[in-house]
C-alpha cells in the first residue's frame, strides 16, 4: 500500500466546495480484497481507533450515509481515509468531508480529505498510511503519542485565537479571507475592496502609532499631557540606576522593557533591592532599554478599544496555584497545565504556567520553592504580572466599566493613534472613575491579544472579532468585487475577453485572466497561459481591480481547485468531444463536464450560471447552480430554453436578427446582431454564441443594456482585442485568418465559418497538441484532409511529452484517410510553417493559420502581411478579398468562385443545432 501523489485542492473542486487533499492510493497486489477479514487485524484497529467501527465515522462517503471498516467493499484505501479523519478529530481538527473512489487502473483509489490546515491534513494522511501498514504487518502503532504530535502541530500552524476570531467573524458575513503567510497576515475582501490584518492590527493601524505604543515612556508622556492618569517612572541606564529610580519613586515599583508587548519581561509590586535587581536582569532579556515606574495598587484590567468604543474589558489575575495539603507546587503547576485550554503559545485560550527564573524569584519572596507543599487553600503566586501569555487568567467585566473609565481608555487609544488598542488599566474597581481611586493607565498596546475576551476564565465571551470586522466593512458590505468565471471546451478566451470589454465600457477597472496572460484593464501584467487558480488569486489580490473575469481551465481545476471561493456569474460555453480526454483520469465528455461544472457549483446564491441551452452536457449543469440560471442559444425554440422560460427563467437568444433578453414571457430587444462586429454581421455562428454568452453574463451582473450595447459594438475581436481568435487579415487579394482551434469541434466550426467566406483555394497551417490521444490527433487530421487544398503540418513546442516525429506520424495517418487530394507540406518550427503557408499566396486564397504560440505567431503574421502588401501591392482592378468578404457576409450574397469540399456538406446551417466553436 502506497500513496503515489498528494495534491492540495485549495479552492472549490470536483469533490466539494471545501479545500481537500487528494491522494492517489496504490494497493499493489490486493486491489479488490476487503480490508479487514482477519480477527487480529480487526482487534488492532479496534484498540487503536474505536471510531473506525462507528457507523457515523464518515457521513459523506460514496454517496452513503456512512460506513465503517467492516462495511462490504471497504478496502485499505477506505480504512486510510477513515483513519485520517479519526486522527484529525482526536487532534482537535475535525473535518466534515472525505471520500474514497476507485480509479481506472486496477488497485488504485483516490481519497479526498477535507482539511483545515494543509500541513496537519498531510501529516494525518501520512500517519493513517503508517497505521494501515502496521495493522497489516502486526506492528506497533502509538496512537496517543501520534495524536499528541498532530495536536501540537495543529496548534503551531493554525491561526491564533485573535486572528481566527476576526476571520470567523468575516466568514459569518460572507467576506472572503485569504491567509497570506504562515503567520497572522490575512487579506479580507477582493481587489479595490480588500483590507488586511496582522493578528489584531489592521491596515489602518499606522506605523507611527505602533511605534509610539511600543515606547512606554513616550506613551506615558503623551497620555499625561492629555490628562490621562499614568504612573510615575522613568527609563534607567543600568541596574544601579534601576534601584535608584525605585528609591526616588518610593514604594512598590514595576520593572519592564521600555519597548515591548504581551507582558514579556515585566515584574510588578517590587519592594526590595534584590527584587529590583533580579527583575532588571530578566527585563534585559527582552530589550536593552528598561524603565522603572510606580506600582499602582488594585487589579490589572485590559480594556479593548475598537474604533471609538470599548467593546470588551477583563480583569486579569496573575498565575497562581491553590494548595491541597498533598501536592508540591511543581505538581500543582503540572496539574493546572493539563487544562486543554492551556498551550505553549498563543494558539490556545490560556498559556501554560512556567517555573522559570522569574517564577522562582516570586516563590522565594513568599518563602516557597517548587517542592513546597502548600496547606489546604493557601495560594502561591507564580508570577506578579497577570498577562495571559505568562499564564494569567481573565474574568470578563465589560458590563461593569464606568463610562468615565471607558472614555479614558478611548482617549488613550486616540492619543496614540490606534484604531484597535488594548488599554491596560490598574484600578481597584473599574465601576468607579479612575481619578476617584488613584487608578492609572499603565500601557496602550497595538495588536492586542483577544484571547481573554473570546474565552474568559469566567464571565461572558465578547464578540470582539465582529467588532473589528465592523470597523473594516460597513454593514452589508461583503468586501467582494464582481467575479465572472468562464469555462467550456471552446470559446472560453473570446467570451472572457468580450465580457471584460463590456465591463470596462461600463466604467469598471477589470482584472482578466486567460490563456494569453493576466490583464488589468488593457495592461498585461503576466504572460503565458494564465487560466489557472494562481492567476485568479493574483487578480483578486490586485488593489486596483474593480471586477474580475477569469477564464477557468480544466487543468487548474484538477490540479488545485478554483482560485476563488465563489463567483457571481459562471459561464459554460460548451462541452465537446475530443479535447483533453484521456488526461488526469478524464476519459469521457461526461467526466469533463463534471470537472467544468465546478464553477457552476461555486456560484453565489445571489448569482447566476450562464449555460449553453443547445449543448446537453452544459444544460444539464443547471440543477447544480445555487443561484439563478440563464440559458443562451441562437434560437428561441430550443426545448431547454423554452421550458426554462415557461418557469419564469431568463434566457438570451437571437430573434428576427436581434439579440433578445427574456425573463419568462417578457422580452427586451438589445440590439441587431449585425451591429456586433465580432459576429461578422451575425453570419459566424460560433461568434454569435460567444456574444450571447458574454451579453448574458453582463446582464446577470446588472450591467445596463446601454453599456452592454456599447461593449458589443466596440469589440471587434481583432488581433488586439482577441489575438489568435479568428483574426482576419488581407494580403495580395487573399484572406488570412489566424485562429487557435485544436480539437474536433473547433475544426468543424472553423470549416463551417469559412464555408461562408468567398474564396478560390483553401490552405491551413496546423499541428496537433502532443498531449491529446492518438485517436484525437488522427481524427483532427482527417477533418483537415476533407476540408482544405493545401495543408502545412509541423512540430514545434506542441509535442508535450511525445518523441520527435510522433505527432507528425499520427497526423499522416489521419491525412491519409481524407477523400480529397490535398497537397501536404511538412516542416519543423511554427514560424517556418507560417512562411510555407504564405508562400505563393495569390488573390482568392483563403489561408488559415492555426497558432500554437499565439502572441508570437500573431505578431509574425502581421509583419509578413504588412511586408507583402508593401512590396507587392494589388493591381487597381483587383478588389481586396477581405472587403468582398465583409460585403458577402453583410448581404448574405452567394459565394463567388467558391470550391466545394467533402467536409462542407455535413455542416449544419448557421443558427440551427449546436454550433461547435473554434478558437480555444
Amino acid at each position: 500500500m502506497d500513496f503515489r501523489t498528494v495534491r492540495t485542492l485549495r479552492g472549490p473542486n470536483v469533490w466539494t466546495l471545501s479545500p481537500v487533499l487528494e491522494v492517489l492510493v496504490d494497493l499493489a497486489d490486493q486491489p479488490a480484497a476487503p480490508a479487514c477479514t482477519a480477527a487480529d487485524v480487526l482487534e488492532r484497529l479496534a484498540n487503536w481507533l474505536p471510531g473506525l467501527f462507528r457507523h457515523d465515522a464518515c457521513t459523506e462517503c460514496c454517496n452513503r450515509e456512512g460506513y465503517t471498516v467492516q462495511s462490504p467493499g471497504v478496502t485499505w484505501a477506505h480504512v486510510a481515509e477513515l483513519a485520517a479523519r479519526e486522527l484529525l478529530a482526536l487532534a482537535g481538527s475535525p473535518v466534515g468531508f472525505s471520500r474514497t473512489t476507485p480509479q481506472r487502473e486496477p488497485g488504485q483509489f483516490k481519497i479526498a480529505l477535507e482539511y483545515r490546515e494543509e500541513e496537519v491534513g498531510r501529516t494525518a494522511l501520512a500517519l493513517a498510511l503508517q497505521l494501515c501498514r502496521a495493522a497489516m504487518a502486526g506492528a506497533a502503532f502509538d496512537v496517543p503519542a501520534e495524536t499528541r504530535r498532530l495536536r501540537s502541530l495543529d496548534e503551531q500552524v493554525r491561526l491564533g485565537p485573535s486572528t481566527n476570531a476576526i476571520v470567523q467573524a468575516a466568514a459569518a458575513r460572507g467576506i472572503p479571507a485569504r491567509r497570506l503567510n504562515g503567520g497572522s497576515l490575512v487579506q479580507f475582501g477582493q481587489g479595490v475592496r480588500q483590507c488586511r490584518i496582522l493578528a489584531a492590527e489592521t491596515d489602518r493601524t499606522s506605523a507611527i502609532a505602533e511605534s509610539i505604543a511600543q515606547d512606554k515612556e513616550l506613551t506615558k508622556t503623551l497620555l499625561r499631557a492629555a490628562g490621562v492618569p499614568v504612573p510615575k517612572g522613568r527609563p534607567v541606564d543600568d541596574v544601579e540606576d534601576a534601584w535608584s529610580a525605585a528609591e526616588d519613586i518610593g514604594g512598590p515599583v514595576v520593572v519592564k522593557p521600555q519597548y515591548g508587548n504581551q507582558g514579556r519581561g515585566v515584574a510588578v509590586n517590587l519592594t526590595t533591592r534584590e527584587q529590583v535587581l533580579a527583575a532588571y536582569e530578566a527585563a534585559l532579556k527582552e530589550g536593552s532599554s528598561i524603565m522603572v515606574e510606580q506600582f499602582a495598587p488594585g487589579a490589572d484590567h485590559r480594556l479593548l478599544v475598537v474604533g471609538d468604543k470599548v467593546v470588551a474589558a477583563a480583569r486579569r489575575e496573575p498565575p497562581q496555584v491553590r494548595g491541597n495539603g498533598r501536592h508540591t507546587i511543581a505538581e500543582l503547576v503540572a496539574q493546572v497545565n493539563t487544562d486543554p485550554r492551556r498551550g505553549e503559545d498563543h494558539a490556545t485560550p490560556l498559556s501554560k504556567l512556567r517555573l522559570d527564573d522569574i517564577a522562582l524569584g516570586v516563590l522565594a519572596e513568599q518563602g516557597l520553592i517548587p517542592d513546597s507543599v502548600l496547606p489546604e487553600g493557601q495560594v502561591a503566586v507564580i508570577r506578579r504580572n497577570a498577562n495571559l501569555s505568562t499564564g494569567g487568567t481573565a474574568t470578563d467585566v465589560t458590563d461593569q466599566v464606568h463610562p468615565e473609565v471607558a472614555a479614558r481608555a478611548v482617549d488613550a487609544a486616540r492619543i496614540i493613534g490606534l484604531d484597535v488598542a488594548g488599554v491596560d488599566v490598574v484600578a481597584v474597581d473599574v465601576s468607579r472613575p479612575l481619578e476617584d481611586q488613584g487608578g492609572v493607565v499603565v500601557e496602550v498596546n497595538a495588536g492586542p491579544g483577544l484571547r481573554m475576551h473570546l474565552e474568559p476564565s469566567s464571565g461572558v465571551a465578547r464578540p470582539v472579532g465582529e467588532a473589528i470586522i465592523s470597523t473594516l466593512f460597513a454593514p452589508g458590505d461583503s468586501g467582494r468585487i464582481p467575479v465572472v468565471a468562464v469555462t467550456g471546451t471552446n470559446g472560453k478566451t473570446t467570451t472572457t475577453r468580450c465580457i471584460a470589454h463590456i465591463l470596462r465600457e461600463s466604467g469598471r477597472r477589470v482584472g482578466m485572466t486567460c490563456t494569453d496572460g493576466i490583464f488589468v484593464n488593457n495592461q498585461q501584467i503576466d504572460t503565458g497561459d494564465c487560466s489557472g487558480p494562481r492567476s485568479a488569486r493574483a487578480v483578486l489580490m490586485h488593489p486596483r481591480v474593480e471586477a474580475a473575469v477569469l477564464e477557468t481551465a480544466r487543468g487548474g481545476i484538477l490540479r488545485e481547485g478554483l482560485g476563488f471561493d465563489r463567483c457571481d456569474v459562471a459561464v459554460v460555453t460548451n462541452i465537446a468531444e475530443g479535447d483533453h480526454l484521456g488526461m488526469a483520469g478524464i476519459d469521457t465528455p461526461e467526466q469533463l463536464a463534471e470537472v467544468k461544472r465546478t464553477i457552476v457549483s461555486a456560484v453565489s446564491p445571489q448569482g447566476a450560471a450562464v449555460l449553453n441551452a443547445t449543448d446537453p452536457l452544459t444544460a444539464a449543469m443547471a440543477p447544480y447552480c445555487p443561484g439563478a440560471v440563464v440559458f443562451f442559444a441562437q434560437s428561441a425554440e430550443y426545448p431547454n430554453l423554452v421550458a426554462h422560460r415557461q418557469k419564469g427563467g431568463r434566457a438570451v437568444f437571437v430573434r428576427n436578427d436581434a439579440i433578445v433578453f427574456a425573463t419568462g414571457d417578457h422580452e427586451t430587444r438589445l440590439m441587431p446582431i449585425d451591429a456586433v462586429p465580432l459576429t461578422w454581421h451575425g453570419r459566424i455562428g460560433f461568434q454569435v454564441e460567444n456574444v450571447l454568452a458574454a451579453a448574458a453574463a453582463a446582464w446577470s451582473l446588472g450591467i445596463s443594456c446601454e453599456a452592454i450595447r456599447s461593449g458589443l459594438e466596440t469589440f471587434s475581436g481583432d488581433s488586439r482585442q482577441a489575438p489568435g481568435r479568428f483574426n482576419v487579415l488581407e494580403a495580395l487579394g487573399a484572406t488570412i485568418i489566424v485562429d487557435y482551434g485544436h480539437n474536433e469541434s473547433a475544426l468543424h466550426a472553423l470549416i463551417a465559418a469559412i464555408a461562408r467566406v468567398p474564396h478560390k483555394r483553401r490552405s491551413i497551417m496546423f499541428t496537433a497538441a502532443g498531449d491529446r490521444r492518438d485517436i484525437d490527433i488522427i481524427t483532427q487530421s482527417e477533418i483537415l484532409a476533407n476540408g482544405f487544398d493545401h495543408i502545412v503540418i509541423y512540430e514545434d513546442q506542441c509535442t508535450r511529452g511525445r518523441a520527435d516525429g510522433e505527432v507528425i506520424a499520427l497526423m499522416r495517418q489521419g491525412l491519409a484517410r481524407g477523400t480529397r487530394a490535398a497537397k501536404i507540406t511538412e516542416t519543423r518550427g511554427e514560424l517556418n510553417a507560417v512562411d510555407a503557408t504564405l508562400k505563393g499566396l495569390r488573390p482568392g486564397d483563403l489561408v488559415i493559420i492555426q497558432a500554437d504560440q499565439v502572441e508570437l505567431v500573431v505578431a509574425y503574421v502581421q509583419r509578413q502581411v504588412d511586408e507583402l502588401n508593401r512590396t507587392q501591392p494589388l493591381r487597381d482592378e483587383t478588389a481586396p478579398l477581405a472587403a468582398v468578404v465583409a460585403t458577402q457576409l453583410t448581404t448574405g450574397a452567394s459565394r463567388r468562385e467558391h470550391a466545394t469540399y467533402p467536409g462542407d456538406h455535413n455542416l449544419q446551417p448557421v443558427g440551427i443545432g449546436v454550433q461547435p466553436q473554434p478558437g480555444e
